[in-house]
């Protein structure tokens, strides 16, 4: 396991559970608003903790943390992730898993494997917009397979049981109310859909690749009108991120 960041205390990225937070590195998808460009572009480059490292902390910390949360990059690349989250399972913690959905497979093994308690599966977009907004050439070999495999997480996550949420960084630049009219159409029914504003960062991936490229969050108006159209299909749609109201 390539680890390359290890938050040991957050009250954010697990709802409703002390957590830590472990991001592991490499990704299959480039988004261009990636706040994580140094995980996907050059994680070799990064700092690197041992796996014994992590699960010697949270084997000290058991019984004071609920639950660890494995991002990225995108975690279901590894072989050993399985592995891995057995271990942390061993240790009685609950497992938060954020995914990109392209590996359905994976999620599927996890869950029936009984390592998830809860996945959190980023929508970049809707699917006619899917392989612009993630970064991808819209012809290129094998982008149409990875589209069948996101969908086929997010019927699997929407279907198996598993406590879930699906959720949005909203561009101003990448994203409009037909963009969400589209997605309300594809998740409709889903229990959890969050939107949260794109926000500036020193590894935003698009920035490491050209200094000149700039994203920015939508107004504040433009997100409670994107929320409404949703809520026609997903009642439970909600906007998550500091300072809007």
């Amino acid at each position: 396991m390539n680890i390359h960041g290890f938050i040991t205390l957050t009250l954010l990225d697990y709802p409703e559970h002390l957590a830590a937070s472990i991001f592991l590195g490499g990704c299959n998808l480039r988004c261009p608003f990636c706040q994580n460009g140094n995980l996907v572009l050059s994680p070799e480059n990064e700092p690197s903790i041992s796996e014994e490292e992590v699960l010697a902390f949270l084997k000290k910390r058991s019984g004071i943390l609920e639950g660890v949360c494995i991002s990225g990059g995108e975690p279901t690349l590894y072989r050993e992730l399985p592995d891995f989250i057995s271990k942390i399972k061993a240790l009685g913690y609950l497992v938060k898993l954020d995914t990109n959905g392209t590996n359905p497979k994976m999620l599927r093994f996890l869950y029936e494997n009984h390592l998830l308690d809860y996945i959190a599966m980023d929508i970049k977009t809707q699917p006619e917009q899917y392989a612009k907004v993630s970064g991808l050439q819209p012809d290129a070999a094998g982008t149409q397979k990875l589209l069948q495999n996101i969908n086929l997480s997010k019927e699997y996550i929407m279907s198996c049981g598993i406590d879930y949420e699906f959720r949005t960084t909203v561009v101003r630049e990448l994203h409009d109310e037909e963009d969400f009219r589209e997605i309300g159409a594809w998740l409709s029914g889903c229990s959890r859909y969050y939107l949260q504003p794109y926000r500036e960062s020193e590894h935003i991936l698009a920035s490491m690749r050209n200094p000149d490229v700039c994203f920015h969050a939508p107004d504040t108006e433009s997100l409670h009108r994107y929320i409404e159209i949703l809520k026609n299909t997903i009642p439970n749609a909600e906007l998550r991120g500091k300072d809007i109201k």
